[in-house]
């Protein structure tokens, strides 16, 4: 005799008394797992942020945009006029120090990234030898990154001063008639500054660039041992190539770094002559004594348009890679 086997016993389709049908526990149960108390918190958790962002960086963007192409000096919206482009044909014909400006930014990108990038990788190579007390060389090198600029230029203010400045103590340059005023002097404050600079990033160098080494396979290494390299010619031949994308991620940034300048700048002596750069010159025009907010925001809009030209290509070879991948 053949048993069916499909058929349930009325016993078993029938639940224990006082518990609900298995669908409906099911049910029940998922619906617990995201309760209404749970979605307000959600929307409060993820709203919140997106309406402060929107608000404090997409629409603060777009108004700087359009005020570029207007006059107004910050008293009541009725005196807002429009003036096209009037105002980005006087920060490229008549402003005597926008191009100043940008060719200090330029002169802070390129010694970023000829002195501090390098210093920064060399470091990252010696700690990635995994020498002893690496982790504390590695705390000292990054404390400036961590340190506020603004403390940072305030200390490096000490070490300029030309009274009691340790540079001017060390080379004897503290007597009367024989002053350096490093920060006064437009030969030598932007230069001063740099050295500022120099110093912050290149512990920030230091920790991208150790980050990517970690990543390097280590039978690459032992590879290039057995056929014979030495120290030198394995780190120029086998790491560094394969340290490329680390060395985009550290051009960005250190574009970005040169743009953005503004923090040891305004603390050393507030853009005067020779320190000139575009975010000072920003600051000046829409905070300054006389505000010109809407000369201010063309001084922006080019700044922005500058970084974007950078940013974008970056992003587009990001996105590129991992759909290959």
């Amino acid at each position: 005799m053949s048993i069916d086997t499909n058929t349930k016993s009325p016993e078993a389709a029938v639940p224990p008394p006082g518990h609900a049908p298995v669908t409906q526990r099911v049910r029940r149960g998922h619906q617990r797992l995201l309760t209404r108390r749970d979605r307000i918190t959600l929307a409060f958790m993820a709203g919140v942020p997106t309406i402060l962002h929107v608000a404090l960086v997409w629409v603060t963007a777009l108004a700087s945009i359009l005020l570029a192409f207007t006059s107004w000096d910050g008293i009541g919206f009725d005196s807002i006029k429009w003036v096209g482009l009037q105002n980005f044909h006087q920060l490229f014909t008549s402003n005597p120090q926008f191009w100043p400006a940008v060719e200090h930014n330029i002169i802070w990108f390129v010694v970023l990234i000829l002195v501090p990038t390098p210093m920064g990788l060399f470091l990252a190579v010696q700690l990635d030898k995994k020498i002893r007390f690496s982790r504390v060389y590695q705390t000292a090198y990054f404390l400036p990154v961590v340190v506020s600029l603004a403390v940072t230029g305030f200390v490096w203010q000490l070490v300029y001063n030309p009274d009691t400045g340790l540079i001017n103590s060390i080379i004897g340059a503290n007597k009367p008639g024989h002053y350096i005023d490093w920060i006064g002097d437009p030969h030598l404050n932007l230069w001063a500054v740099l050295v500022a600079a120099s110093w912050r990033h290149t512990g920030y160098m230091m920790i991208l660039y150790l980050a990517g080494l970690k990543g390097v396979d280590p039978s690459l290494r032992e590879a290039s041992a057995l056929d014979g390299a030495n120290e030198w010619q394995t780190f120029k031949n086998v790491i560094f190539p394969t340290l490329r994308p680390t060395n985009t991620v550290v051009l960005v940034v250190t574009i970005i770094e040169a743009l953005r300048a503004f923090d040891l700048v305004f603390v050393f002596n507030k853009g005067a002559q020779g320190t000139e750069l575009l975010s000072i010159l920003i600051t000046n025009n829409i905070i300054g004594e006389s505000s010109r907010i809407g000369y201010g925001s063309a001084i922006a809009v080019v700044l922005l348009v500058i970084s974007l030209a950078v940013i974008i290509p970056y992003l587009i070879a990001t996105f590129r890679k991992e759909r290959q991948a």
